[in-house]
């Protein structure tokens, strides 16, 4: 472990120099618009400063009324938002992005990311990106579900190197390879499906491992995340949840534990592997 893990506000720092909190709110495709809106007031109301949201998630402006519903000030928000596949492309990314702001009721995001890598698009997607950041309307820009081959395919043309790449991560699915790569290349590794959409609590050595720490099954993993160095947004709708989620600064995974972990890796799926999505171009 090579970055300082402190609490619930402390921050991994981004190629560029700005503050990315390391633990976040996930709000990917909750049953309904109001478990939204509280699940974002309720996590910044318990110190969360950290929002991952989506166009195709439907519910930026529902992320928005959490938002307001907090009282806590923009400024001390990190907030994430991404460009869906079907706008793809260079004049289309910029309309998206307004829509997206439009939702948001907001000027600028922080992180703005490309989310899927579309086939013969992504690079006039990521040039517009690269305009959008140059302009000052997002404070860092990244990809999603981006493999080595893919990022090293963008990058042999970008003025910009991605600042985040968030990809699926956990103990079934670390892809070591791709941390390293990214390491090397100062882009921030982030987690998305951190607990395997519930697979986690299922796994007998976690579950043997959250035993010997005196933690949840949940606490164990996101803390292996943040000592990987991996940003982690967890999503939750129950305030007990959120506040157990965020209960990670207490204790420190072992180097053999966390070793442990790395070894349970079974290149094991819960989404779309990023080499083969075509289904997704169109939704």
């Amino acid at each position: 472990m090579d970055k300082k893990i402190t609490d619930i506000t402390g921050t991994f720092k981004l190629q560029n120099g700005v503050e990315m909190p390391y633990l976040g709110l996930g709000t990917y495709m909750p049953k309904d618009r109001y478990e939204v809106t509280n699940s974002v007031k309720l996590a910044l109301e318990n110190g969360y400063r950290h929002i991952d949201t989506a166009a195709i998630y439907r519910n930026e402006n529902d992320v928005r009324l959490g938002i307001e519903a907090s009282n806590i000030n923009r400024e001390d928000i990190f907030l994430t938002t991404k460009v869906w596949n079907s706008d793809h492309g260079y004049d289309k990314t910029f309309k998206a992005f307004e829509r997206s702001l439009a939702n948001l009721q907001m000027d600028y995001v922080d992180l703005y990311l490309v989310h899927w890598p579309v086939v013969g698009l992504y690079k006039e997607t990521w040039r517009a990106l690269e305009e959008l950041y140059k302009q000052g309307r997002v404070r860092a820009i990244g990809v999603c579900n981006f493999l080595k081959h893919q990022l090293e395919d963008l990058m042999g043309d970008a003025e910009i190197i991605p600042m985040v790449n968030q990809m699926e991560f956990h103990p079934y699915l670390v892809q070591q390879e791709l941390l390293d790569f990214c390491k090397q290349h100062k882009i921030q590794y982030q987690a998305w499906s951190p607990l395997m959409q519930g697979k986690v609590f299922e796994i007998p050595e976690i579950q043997k491992l959250a035993k010997k720490y005196g933690k949840s099954i949940a606490q164990v993993i996101l803390r292996y995340d943040l000592q990987k160095g991996v940003i982690t947004i967890p999503k939750s709708c129950r305030e007990e949840r959120i506040i157990g989620n965020a209960d990670l600064f207490d204790f420190e995974i072992s180097e053999s534990d966390m070793d442990f972990i790395d070894s349970l890796d079974r290149n094991f799926r819960t989404g779309p592997n990023p080499d083969d999505f075509e289904w997704s171009v169109v939704l």
